[in-house]
């Protein structure tokens, strides 16, 4: 299964509640989209499809960051801002205590691979 890429960095998670609900997220994109391949890139997990970039995420002391690129988070700005999550033209920031909004995670990998179908490079 391709669960095992993710394993070494999830291990390098120190907090276990942290590495559990980074876990959690990750798994829960294999699970819903099992067509995107798991890979890890500049020591980030990431999941590709067809050889593009569609979603990625690292770690900090205080926040989960996700980052979908510049034109989704753009395109769901405002759902982002209504879940108060705080954002940069290129990550959203979702600290520890806070829910993850699956749904909005969801509409994001969708959009991506909409908007990438055919891309032919890894970034926009």
């Amino acid at each position: 299964m391709k669960r095992h890429v993710f394993e070494d960095y999830l291990k390098g998670i120190d907090n276990d509640t942290h590495q559990d609900k980074v876990s959690e997220l990750l798994y829960w994109i294999l699970d819903e989209f099992s067509e995107l391949e798991p890979v890890i890139k500049w020591n980030q997990p990431m999941v590709t499809h067809d050889g593009t970039y569609i979603f990625g995420l690292s770690v900090s002391k205080q926040h989960i960051a996700i980052s979908p690129e510049v034109a989704t988070i753009k395109q769901f700005k405002d759902d982002i801002e209504k879940n108060g999550y705080s954002h940069t033209d290129n990550i959203v920031r979702i600290k520890w205590k806070e829910a993850i909004d699956y749904d909005l995670i969801r509409k994001m990998i969708v959009f991506q691979m909409e908007e990438k179908a055919g891309f032919t490079n890894f970034w926009r």
